[in-house]
């Protein structure tokens, strides 16, 4: 039987049943029976997890192709642009040449003796005329002195020959015609005699004035190949200095055989200009004309060579000085022209990179012609004055690509910022 506690334990617990097992004992067991409370909870951490559910799903839905799209847009590729431009382009030949002398001089001896005096210095500017070396005159002097006293003394002779030629002739009857004759071969030799005599102190005084040696033309001395004291000779070889002519000048340089044509018609027509620069190009030496062509095509090479005379005042080109030379031959009145840098080399020839309204590349075919001051002719292509092209970064474009020229960017900036009435330094004093 259950005792008094036993009745209200199972009063108190309702979830509790009593089993029987057999023919034992009753034998309690417990059955767990779930409140009310704990279901309306379960029911709303599941209502929960379906809305959380709904909502990563909707974010995942709408955000992640807009991610996806940001990224799979590509950035431009920065380059650099030029402008098509269409006007007056110069024909200009461009070539390689060497600087030459007007004319060179190497000064020598014409007689023998030694050296009195040297007049000028090395590198000096001399003009036709002026001493340069002395040599002893002494020798020459003698000769000269020599040459007219012998033709004094002859002189003499032929003035006694001729009065007694007088004398002969009046005599008349009284003198023989032998007499006469004899007479009048006399002064006739002597005459000859004296004229000879005259035609020595000619040669004297010409030795003599070999002695002092002058320059024969305007130029710069070189280095002296004498000194004071040495004997020169006639038959040597060494020169004493070499004088070479700079004011004007030559340039000698080539052109290609097919632009002969071109040059001759230029050269009919008036002056041909011709400009002499450094071999990098970077900087003008001077401005000349055109003289002339040689007479003959160099079979090996295909070239003609050419010769430009410059005046050269400010002595800029020296003889043996490399230069590249700029001949501009005619000039096209509406060319179509884009910078050097522009024009691309590709399998299938050349080409240029033109940029369209919307920022991409399109591949243009040309063909190319001269070039002169950065800008190369277009003789052929689907070019259009005023459309832009990439002369710099091609490496990084293909057809189609998205490009931008930050520089460009940035130079529109500062003019926007400095033509603005409200620009940073009007700003900057509006605030205190």
């Amino acid at each position: 039987m259950l005792s008094e506690d036993d009745r209200q334990r199972d009063a108190t617990r309702p979830d509790e049943a009593v089993a029987f097992q057999g023919g034992g004992g009753p034998r309690p067991m417990r059955v767990k029976q779930k409140p009310r409370r704990s279901r309306g909870l379960v029911t709303a951490i599941v209502a929960l997890a379906l809305v959380g559910g709904g909502a990563y799903g909707y974010v995942r839905t709408t955000q992640r192709p807009v991610t996806k799209a940001k990224a799979a847009a590509p950035a431009p590729v920065p380059v650099t642009v030029g402008m098509v431009e269409q006007g007056p382009f110069a024909l200009v030949s461009n070539g390689l040449g060497t600087v030459q002398a007007y004319n060179t001089v190497q000064v020598r001896t014409r007689v023998d003796g030694e050296i009195h005096q040297i007049a000028f210095r090395e590198g000096q500017n001399v003009r036709k005329g002026d001493i340069l070396v002395q040599i002893d005159p002494r020798p020459y002097q003698a000769t000269l002195d020599q040459a007219k006293a012998k033709k004094d003394q002859d002189t003499a002779n032929l003035n006694n020959a001729k009065v007694d030629l007088v004398r002969y002739t009046g005599l008349g009857a009284y003198a023989s015609r032998q007499q006469t004759e004899t007479q009048t071969a006399l002064v006739a030799q002597l005459t000859a005699q004296v004229a000879s005599d005259q035609a020595s102190i000619d040669n004297a005084t010409t030795q003599l004035s070999y002695a002092t040696i002058r320059a024969p033309i305007d130029g710069v001395t070189g280095f002296r190949q004498v000194d004071i004291g040495n004997i020169v000779t006639a038959a040597g070889q060494s020169a004493i200095v070499t004088i070479t002519q700079v004011e004007p000048i030559f340039v000698v340089f080539t052109a290609p055989e097919d632009q002969l044509p071109a040059i001759g018609a230029a050269l009919r027509t008036g002056d041909v200009p011709v400009s002499a620069w450094t071999t990098d190009g970077l900087t003008k030496l001077a401005e000349g004309k055109l003289a002339l062509f040689n007479n003959q095509v160099d079979t090996a090479t295909g070239t003609i060579r050419l010769k430009a005379v410059f005046q050269n005042q400010n002595h800029a080109l020296w003889p043996g000085l490399s230069v590249s030379t700029r001949m501009r031959v005619g000039t096209v009145a509406a060319a179509m022209t884009v910078p050097d840098d522009a024009v691309q080399h590709g399998p299938e020839g050349l080409f240029a990179f033109v940029i369209d309204e919307s920022g991409h590349a399109h591949q243009r075919m040309l063909k190319a012609g001269r070039s002169d001051s950065g800008r190369t002719q277009v003789l052929a292509g689907d070019l259009k004055p005023g459309e832009r092209v990439i002369t710099a970064g091609q490496y990084k474009v293909q057809d189609g690509s998205l490009v931008a020229d930050p520089h460009a960017a940035h130079t529109a900036q500062a003019e926007t910022a400095a033509a603005s009435p409200s620009g940073p330094s009007r700003s900057a004093k509006a605030d205190p």
